[in-house]
């Protein structure tokens, strides 16, 4: 039986919508990232050479809306402490992923 194939040139379409969502550039990075685990922003920075500040916090708010990753309060006291972490739902992620980059080193060259 052949994969239904949606048909991801309609707006309404789930899997548009997620395609849209993980088109930004750092979004699977970060993911990828967080497999590790949970990591602060000054962490995730280091691991991801290239992100601004700026368009980390708000590729974190973004997925935090969107499911994908959780903020926790490390510590409440100032200095704040924070750190990100997938979800249950960010972790689905790690088997499409994976094919993604075992497709990728199969066709390197």
């Amino acid at each position: 039986m052949d994969p239904v194939i949606p048909d991801v040139l309609q707006e309404t379409c789930a899997t548009r919508q997620a395609l849209e969502r993980f088109a930004a550039k750092w979004r699977v990075l970060v993911i990828y990232a967080l497999l590790a685990g949970p990591q602060r922003p000054g962490q995730l920075r280091r691991r991801l050479p290239g992100v601004t500040q700026k368009v980390l916090t708000e590729t974190l708010r973004g997925m935090e809306a969107d499911g994908m990753v959780e903020r926790r309060v490390v510590k409440d006291t100032a200095p704040q402490h924070v750190e990100y972490a997938l979800t249950d739902l960010g972790r689905t992620l790690r088997e499409p992923l994976a094919a993604i980059c075992a497709w990728a080193a199969e066709h390197a060259g």
